[in-house]
């Protein structure tokens, strides 16, 4: 880049580079390190590389291994291993709340307390969180408001069934580096979100969730999607169609398509319905297809994620335990290996994108 360039075209030129490139040019000159480092160019910056990060146990490893994959035309073979911070692999049993902004959020126990980590593969920074008062009816969801590219943690733990209380609402921001409670609270006391599976969607969180209806006859349950805005962190309802609302909780996940939210339905025999929902409208769910191919009666399917193509990524289980994963072509019915071996239900995988968030971060603890 010649210096004869105005500084702003060398700015604007600087925000299309890979994180990688930009990581180097910091060490090229004092202005370019400002311009890299300064609040408003990581907060703006966004490559426009996808990246599939995937997690699995490999057989006869205790560890998970952490592969990124790009999804781009070149998809599956160009892929590298992260190196993953000493904080997540201190975590036992840790779950994946979600990712966000090209950030992960990582959770579990270390020692005599629970953690959560917030960590950048691109860039290799990471800041561990203190989760305390934890309960197995506690929910937890991760994403980075649009509005200021602050990263927030939201820990919700509701009240059992025969409490007439509200549930418990705390919000962490990395920017205050604690923990508040926002001054709202789900819509009614009756609804109870599912434990796992929240997804970031153009600025809002989104929990399934079942409302319990007081009937002649006792009780019935009614599936619906409870969402948080980030940025003004008020809770919403969405209703689904009456034939998913009426559905076990436990045949539904939540997925995403870019920024398109997904409702996934487990028809049964490892058969799956794709549903997306249109312009957040409450009800307004188009159902785009059904994944379903021949496997062996001894393989078992579990849906993992989407390419951002919208192509989703399966689990095929041995009858022993073995798992791999693929990925289905919905017009074709085709199925691809990915060729990524592991032990049976150890995989996760989470589309993002190369970012810059924690660069003026150092990487720290906070308890």
């Amino acid at each position: 880049m010649s210096y004869d360039i105005p500084f702003e075209i060398q700015a604007e030129i600087m925000k299309r580079l890979p994180v990688r490139s930009l990581i180097q040019f910091r060490l090229v000159s004092k202005q370019w390190k400002s311009l890299i480092d300064s609040s408003d160019f990581i907060s703006h910056y966004s490559s426009q590389q996808q990246h599939l990060l995937t997690r699995y146990v490999n057989l006869g490893s205790l560890h998970p291994t952490y592969l990124s994959i790009v999804d781009d035309h070149t998809f599956p073979r160009h892929r590298v291993s992260l190196t993953v911070p000493l904080s997540v692999n201190l975590l036992k049993n840790c779950e994946i709340i979600g990712t966000s902004s090209g950030l992960l959020c990582l959770y579990g126990p270390v020692f005599e307390s629970v953690m959560a980590v917030i960590w950048n593969p691109a860039i290799r920074k990471f800041v561990a969180v203190s989760v305390r008062n934890l309960t197995f009816r506690t929910v937890l969801g991760f994403g980075v408001c649009r509005e200021t590219a602050d990263p927030k943690i939201v820990k919700i733990t509701c009240k059992d069934d025969r409490e007439d209380v509200e549930s418990v609402v705390e919000v962490f921001t990395l920017s205050s580096r604690a923990w508040r409670n926002p001054g709202t609270n789900l819509p009614r006391k009756t609804i109870k979100l599912g434990l796992f599976g929240s997804q970031v969607v153009d600025g809002c969180l989104y929990w399934l969730a079942t409302d319990r209806i007081t009937t002649d006859g006792g009780f019935s349950f009614s599936n619906i999607i409870i969402s948080f805005d980030m940025t003004s962190e008020e809770f919403r309802e969405v209703n689904l169609p009456d034939d998913l609302s009426r559905l076990r909780g436990t045949k539904l996940s939540l997925s995403k398509v870019r920024e398109s939210l997904v409702v996934v339905e487990d028809v049964g025999h490892g058969v799956e319905a794709i549903w997306m929902m249109d312009d957040g409208v409450s009800k307004s769910f188009t159902k785009l297809f059904t994944v379903n191919f021949n496997t062996p009666p001894a393989q078992v399917r579990r849906f993992r994620g989407f390419r951002k193509t919208g192509e989703p990524i399966i689990e095929v289980v041995q009858h022993n335990l073995h798992g791999q994963l693929v990925v289905y072509e919905p017009d074709s019915e085709h199925v691809d290996e990915l060729e990524i071996d592991g032990k049976k239900f150890s995989f996760s995988v989470f589309s993002y994108v190369e970012t810059l968030l924690l660069l003026d971060q150092p990487n720290l603890i906070i308890r």
